[in-house]
């Protein structure tokens, strides 16, 4: 029986990633290579972590008395190993490789990161960041996937955005296109060769002509993108050890595509866990080191292959921990929270705002000091060379002299 272009597309397991190729479309590849290579050739790799991050239990205010007496048992002392940066701030013991970066001048901390009248729903607020919107409006698409729709408009193949998962995020979905979610080259290739591509061949062609060709030219963009992902990453196997966890393996994915010359400007990675309600110390701590484990292998990787200096990391999450501790040694969802930006090209580096005040609280969370917004912008203007008052629809002050 036909299968419709809707139904069909609705029962695929790739239908949330964009979707991809037979092998007559390669042209798509040199377009989408040209428009890049015609870019500043920067990227951005965003990392996720999603629950809500407690910030002030991975960048403590350890010279705070108020922060140990909102968190008696839950509080970091000094002499359990916190590594202390600039301005009465240390990272969580757990975090030996970033506090290295650090040292290195590689990583500037934002700190009371947030927007206006915060929502404290996990798939609200993750909503907000990932569409780079206000508490009050509602947007089907994503901060990165508008850059994508703007920087590269007369490119029509999806792998400009990669997100190594197996679904997209909204903050990888355009107006006019989508990034491409996947775990691995390899795994991509062989599903988009085998299953995908003979399910399509099966099927009658149903509807109109213009149906048709939508139908084929998506799969032709997906099929196309998967054999140009999965030959072009055999150029680079990374050496550098990972963490043997999957966020580790993630990193260690993309840090292969970019090492192979993947001509991509946007990467986005997720690490989840974060929602530390009960007995959060040991949670957010295994978290943490796995976080900076990670990054710290990922930023060897890139400086080995001369790539860290146009590689720009952002750290985010949806939003962070109330300041009092709960009943269980654990915390419940906040508003405000850090950023961590991490790379080669940082012009300014350190703690690069006042840390969190701890004294006039909005009922019991912290009042955030800087816009997320103004953070997406200066990276989308400063660093991307992209038009960060379109993609965002408004705005927003830049932080001067950050990249």
């Amino acid at each position: 029986m036909p299968t419709s272009r809707r139904n069909f597309l609705k029962t695929s397991v790739l239908a949330s990633s964009l979707l991809f190729v037979p092998k007559f479309l390669h042209a798509l590849d040199q377009q989408g290579v040209q428009q890049l290579r015609n870019s500043n050739g920067k990227r951005l790799v965003v990392v996720q972590l999603g629950g809500g991050n407690d910030g002030l239990n991975m960048v403590v205010p350890f010279r705070n008395d108020l922060y140990y007496k909102a968190r008696p048992t839950l509080g970091i002392k000094e002499q359990s190993g916190l590594l202390t940066l600039d301005q009465d701030l240390a990272f969580n013991p757990h975090m030996t490789p970033l506090k290295s970066l650090y040292d290195q001048g590689l990583v500037g901390v934002l700190n009371s990161v947030g927007y206006p009248n915060p929502d404290r729903s996990h798939f609200r607020s993750m909503d907000i960041w990932q569409s780079g919107s206000a508490s009050d409006q509602y947007v089907t698409s994503g901060w990165l996937g508008r850059y994508l729709d703007s920087s590269c408009s007369a490119c029509q193949v999806p792998y400009n955005g990669l997100e190594v998962d197996d679904t997209l995020s909204l903050a990888m979905k355009g107006e006019l296109r989508k990034g491409l979610a996947l775990k691995s080259p390899e795994k991509f290739h062989q599903v988009t060769q085998n299953w995908f591509i003979q399910q399509v061949s099966g099927q009658q062609a149903g509807g109109s002509s213009s149906e048709l060709d939508y139908l084929y030219k998506t799969l032709a963009e997906t099929a196309s993108s998967a054999d140009y992902l999965y030959q072009t990453s055999k150029v680079y196997k990374s050496a550098i050890a990972y963490p043997n966890t999957e966020f580790g393996k993630n990193l260690k994915t993309t840090a292969e595509l970019i090492n192979s010359g993947i001509e991509s400007r946007v990467f986005y990675v997720s690490l989840t866990g974060f929602d530390t309600h009960v007995r959060q110390q040991e949670q957010q701590g295994k978290l943490l080191g796995d976080l900076s484990g990670g990054l710290g292998a990922f930023v060897e990787d890139l400086q080995k292959s001369g790539q860290l200096n146009d590689t720009l990391i952002l750290v985010f999450s949806e939003f962070g921990r109330r300041v009092t501790q709960n009943a269980s040694n654990g915390t419940d969802h906040g508003t405000a929270n850090n950023v961590l930006l991490l790379g080669g090209g940082l012009r300014r580096q350190g703690i690069l705002n006042a840390a969190p005040d701890l004294l006039n609280l909005d009922q019991g969370d912290l009042k955030y000091q800087l816009d997320f917004r103004s953070v997406y912008a200066t990276v989308l203007r400063d660093w991307l060379g992209a038009d960060d008052q379109a993609i965002l629809g408004s705005e927003f002050a830049r932080l001067p002299g950050l990249v």
